[in-house]
């Protein structure tokens, strides 16, 4: 369903140059829920963001359902392709109301049935009516992710891309967070893309994580290779290792890989 091909993304230019992404290659079958794993900086929302389109300066080969992409997207291709960002305080409009914010996307791309597209849309994330006419400020964080979740999904796209949807939330609302994709993901077949730098949410979302360092793919492993951390890269252990608490003795041996 999405294939990247020598992925390369830099910013700026002589010697505030940054090489954000290099020669970045993977696949993600039809269904799937793939994984991109590292510390902050190491290129892997900026990989989700040129999937997307967000990102324009790119060179390679981002391809969907087997046909290549342009930088300058078609509203049918950004149809079948949404993205839920990290931060639901900032990513909706503080001044629309839910029933504002699902019907822009029916609005942009002529949908038709918008009152019905918007009740179903907020069951399917667990809300209901009760929640239409609520503005952002008068939700919960979790709430508020659930309401990005129903935006993304209102148009019935075929891929969502997930720029660590639960690093905001409580760890509980994170659960929940979780299974609610989880749960969406089979009932209508989508094919996920998530980033995060918690390793043990990536494992309960995802079948394949890929582990970035900076700005390329280290390791590519099963979520059953990670919860068993037989990790063979360097980089991927000391994440391991990072992950399961401040150990000073542990992070005192960390070494920088290039």
């Amino acid at each position: 369903m999405i294939k990247v091909e020598n992925l390369d993304i830099s910013f700026g230019a002589g010697s505030k140059r940054v090489h954000a992404v290099r020669g970045v290659d993977f696949a993600v079958a039809r269904g799937e829920s793939f994984g991109l794993v590292g510390e902050s900086g190491s290129g892997k929302s900026t990989v989700l963001r040129a999937i997307a389109g967000l990102v324009a300066h790119w060179r390679g080969v981002i391809a969907i359902d087997g046909a290549s992409v342009e930088r300058k997207r078609t509203r049918g291709l950004r149809k079948r392709l949404q993205m839920v960002f990290q931060d639901p305080y900032g990513s909706l409009h503080p001044r629309h109301t839910v029933n504002d914010i699902l019907k822009e996307p029916l609005i942009i791309h002529r949908m038709d049935n918008r009152e019905s597209r918007v009740l179903k849309a907020l069951d399917e994330v667990g809300l209901g009516a009760g929640y239409r006419f609520r503005y952002p400020h008068q939700l919960s964080g979790g709430q508020r992710q659930r309401i990005a979740i129903a935006r993304a999904l209102i148009l019935d796209p075929e891929i969502v891309l997930l720029d660590e949807p639960t690093s905001s939330l409580d760890v509980s609302v994170q659960a929940e967070v979780l299974n609610l994709l989880a749960r969406l993901r089979r009932e209508r077949q989508l094919t996920y893309i998530m980033v995060s730098h918690d390793l043990a949410i990536v494992a309960h979302l995802c079948g394949r994580i890929a582990v970035m360092n900076r700005g390329v793919f280290v390791e590519e492993m099963s979520s059953e290779q990670l919860r068993a951390g037989t990790a063979e890269h360097g980089y991927t252990r000391q994440l391991l290792v990072a992950a399961k608490g401040y150990d000073r003795a542990a992070i005192d041996q960390f070494v920088e890989f290039d």
